[in-house]
């Protein structure tokens, strides 16, 4: 049985995902086969924050030169996007970020 942190693996921070934190939004690396209501759950036990939505984004690896031959790639990953409701509180690991 998986648990709330092999759901979560991370925390995406990036310019972008750093200006939707006022508006409630977060964007956290997920685990591949995590779905949404995992997903919703999960952020709600961890942070203690009411989940509004959730979207999920798969991203494909892109291509590295590995020298002349063969092409590699990066790891693939799947990004989840979390909207809070506007009464909850806001998740303070991304206060002192932006």
């Amino acid at each position: 049985m998986k648990t709330v942190y092999d759901i979560i693996l991370r925390p995406v921070i990036t310019e972008k995902s750093m200006m939707d934190s006022e508006a409630k939004k977060y964007v956290f690396e997920v685990a591949p086969d995590a779905t949404k209501i995992e997903i919703k759950k999960a952020v709600s036990e961890i942070f203690g924050v009411k989940v509004k939505r959730v979207n999920t984004v798969n991203v494909q690896g892109k291509k590295r030169r590995t020298g002349a031959y063969p092409i590699g790639r990066t790891a693939a990953r799947k990004k989840a996007y979390v909207e809070l409701t506007e009464d909850s509180k806001s998740i303070e690991f991304f206060e002192g970020m932006v």
